[in-house]
């Protein structure tokens, strides 16, 4: 008996974007925070656009019945703030 190898709806490589825009998103508000702004802030320049650009294409696919939501819209919400502080500090 052979088994089936139609890929299911969670076996798409879209499952990965909310976990990887979460990550990026902690990494990014992590170079939010004061103390650890000067080590953080190569990282977190970089993680806080790839943050939002993984996390609205997660919610995307989660609209889709692909992945979770909360994964893709928490990684884009700190992501978002990570890199709005970046802004806010070298404007200042």
């Amino acid at each position: 008996m052979s088994a089936p190898t139609a890929p299911g709806s969670n076996d798409s490589p879209a499952v990965a974007l909310g976990p990887t825009s979460l990550v990026f998103g902690a990494i990014a508000a992590i170079g939010a925070w004061p103390s650890l702004m000067l080590v953080a802030l190569p990282w977190s320049f970089i993680a806080g656009p790839l943050a939002m650009t993984f996390g609205l294409a997660g919610i995307h696919y989660a609209r889709q019945g692909i992945g979770r939501m909360w994964t893709g819209a928490a990684g884009t919400t700190l992501g978002a703030a990570g890199f709005l502080a970046l802004f806010a500090v070298l404007a200042a």
